[in-house]
């Protein structure tokens, strides 16, 4: 759900409890319950909680603009042929006539003065709006454009030829590659194929959802880790276009019962990406996610993570020692492969033996041996790190550390001589510690094998051409969540706009790093068996950053919203 969603809800809420319309409890309710579309108008009218013309009777009198009713309009024809389908899905606005150079459009929030401003700006028109409730304005814009069904010929007037090239293959060798060039008469599932991968290609997208739905295909991207809408392709292509990229992947497309995985290999205006392919059967057919590995944003440097520099600090003394372990810990897409990419590339020299394994091999580095784990043929983790311990490594990373076994081999490692990189799914730093004692590790290998612990959550950033000032907050309420008094009574706080450059007020991410070194009070506490709070405890007695207050600090330089961080730093 976008940020302005969001913020609408909320002011949507505060204007139905000003007029008692509608109960705070209910409000809550709604908000919470609202799904992808975030309508809270559609689920307060369904239940009954409110009637339709009451709510935008209101509305209209807060707002000052005149209501609308969509289901009276014919809409045969689009008024504006600036105004694509495009736009009006992800800017939920119906363009309902066009006279003098003027543009009345239907929206749900008329007080949004940056959407406005932004449709002047793509219709070259002066903007009317007209109020009508969001879920209205969806089901226009299905009438007005076709219900994602609209003729493939109008459609492909939207995509070009692309200057892709295909490399497929079934097994992790190079041997047999198929290499295909898309050049010239493509079809038109190739094309749209096409489209849609360059598109996420172009709006830096980590991963492609294509999701069948009963009478259309849904395809999202998800930028800064956040999913949003793309363009909908023709409903009646879905089943060619889930067949297309089954094929891409190297997969059976005569089995749909089951989920498959695969990948395959772009190139892309010069530059080879690599996908990673997964099917999932649904009651509409297979939903296919592809995650986008591409190289080229990938940026193996640890000065430009956006670390702290009391996380930069602590993370350099751990990997420049020649023995121990460095650990970085968080959910899944919270950049930890990055983190140890980063550490191996400061590391990698001539002198240095360098082996990885993987699961599987996210990007190939220069100079390091990586191996890809392939359980189906008995190479697991800790069987590629028995061999890898043969071969006179310097350095081991170990993609995660997942059984008991797996952690036996690397502290061996460690307390052996061997610098090892590796991550842990925990939600801090502390709480690593009991993990490993949790697996098994005896306390006091844990303690002597570590060098330090980093938990990581990125963190999206604030668009500069359109991030706008988010007024003032009581000082107890900044307190309470981690700024210390005299921070909360100097404040000064900014929350997403949105404009064109950025589609929601956000650009890019950046980590926030909670970083754990092992030093002497720390390890006395893991080695008497002290529980995750002890030692965070202890931790934070030394210095140690939270991942909350490292967002705070953040927050104060104006690098992120305050809702962002609160939305990384969940439980912290």
């Amino acid at each position: 759900m976008s940020q302005a969603i969001v913020r609408f809800n909320r002011r949507l809420g505060k204007i139905l409890s000003r007029h008692r319309l509608v109960e705070d409890q209910d409000i809550d309710e709604a908000i919470q319950k609202s799904g992808d579309d975030g309508s809270v108008m559609r689920l307060l009218i369904e239940e009954g909680k409110v009637a339709e013309e009451e709510f935008l009777g209101i509305l209209a009198m807060e707002t000052g603009v005149a209501p609308i009713d969509l289901n009276r309009l014919s809409l045969e024809e689009n008024p504006c042929e600036d105004f694509k389908e495009r736009i009006a899905r992800s800017c939920r606005v119906l363009p309902i006539s066009k006279a003098s150079g003027v543009l009345t459009v239907a929206v749900s929030d008329p007080q949004d003065i940056l959407l406005l401003d932004e449709l002047r700006n793509l219709t070259r028109c002066q903007v009317q709006p007209v109020l009508a409730c969001d879920f209205r304005i969806d089901e226009a814009i299905d009438r007005l454009y076709g219900d994602g069904s609209k003729e493939i010929e109008e459609v492909l007037e939207d995509y070009g030829n692309l200057d892709l090239e295909l490399r497929e293959g079934h097994d992790d060798s190079d041997e047999g590659v198929q290499e295909l060039s898309f050049e010239g008469d493509e079809s038109p599932v190739v094309k749209i194929v096409n489209h849609i991968i360059y598109q996420a290609l172009r709006e830096r997208a980590s991963d492609i959802h294509v999701e069948p739905q009963e009478r259309s295909i849904r395809v999202r991207y998800r930028c800064d880790g956040v999913l949003g809408e793309a363009q909908q392709p023709p409903a009646q292509l879905r089943a060619s276009i889930v067949s297309r990229l089954k094929i891409m992947a190297g997969l059976d497309i005569a089995e749909r019962r089951i989920p498959q995985d695969g990948k395959f290999q772009l190139r892309v205006e010069g530059r080879q990406v690599d996908f990673r392919v997964s099917t999932l059967p649904t009651v509409h057919g297979e939903k296919v996610v592809l995650r986008i590995l591409d190289s080229s944003n990938l940026a193996l440097n640890l000065e430009t993570l956006g670390f702290e520099d009391k996380a930069l600090s602590d993370i350099r003394n751990a990997i420049s020692s020649s023995y121990g372990m460095m650990l970085v810990t968080g959910p899944t897409g919270s950049g930890k492969s990055t983190s140890l990419y980063s550490c191996v590339n400061e590391v990698l020299s001539p002198t240095e033996n360098i082996t990885t394994v993987e699961d599987p091999v996210e990007y190939q580095l220069d100079g390091v041996v990586q191996v890809p784990v392939n359980a189906k043929r008995g190479l697991t983790f800790s069987k590629a790190l028995r061999s890898i311990l043969r071969q006179d490594p310097d350095t081991v990373m170990i993609g995660e550390i997942r059984d008991l076994e797996t952690a036996e081999i690397a502290v061996k490692a460690a307390l052996t001589g061997h610098r090892v990189f590796s991550t842990l799914h925990t939600n801090d730093a502390p709480s690593t510690v009991t993990r490993m004692v949790d697996m098994g590790i005896d306390p006091f290998l844990v303690a002597s094998a570590t060098q330090c612990i980093a938990a990581q959550r990125l963190c999206r950033r604030l668009c500069e051409d359109c991030k706008q000032d988010a007024g003032e907050l009581p000082a107890e309420r900044l307190v309470a969540l981690g700024f210390t008094p005299e921070e909360a009574a100097q404040a000064r706080l900014y929350e997403p706009g949105g404009c064109s450059r950025c589609q929601g007020g956000y650009r890019g991410r950046f980590a926030l790093l909670e970083t754990m070194p092992m030093d002497e009070e720390v390890r006395r506490v893991v080695v008497g068996g002290g529980s995750a709070l002890e030692i965070r405890d202890t931790a934070l007695a030394n210095g140690m950053l939270t991942l909350r207050r490292v967002g705070i600090l953040n927050v104060l330089r104006g690098k992120t919203s305050l809702e962002e961080v609160l939305r990384v730093t969940q439980g912290d």
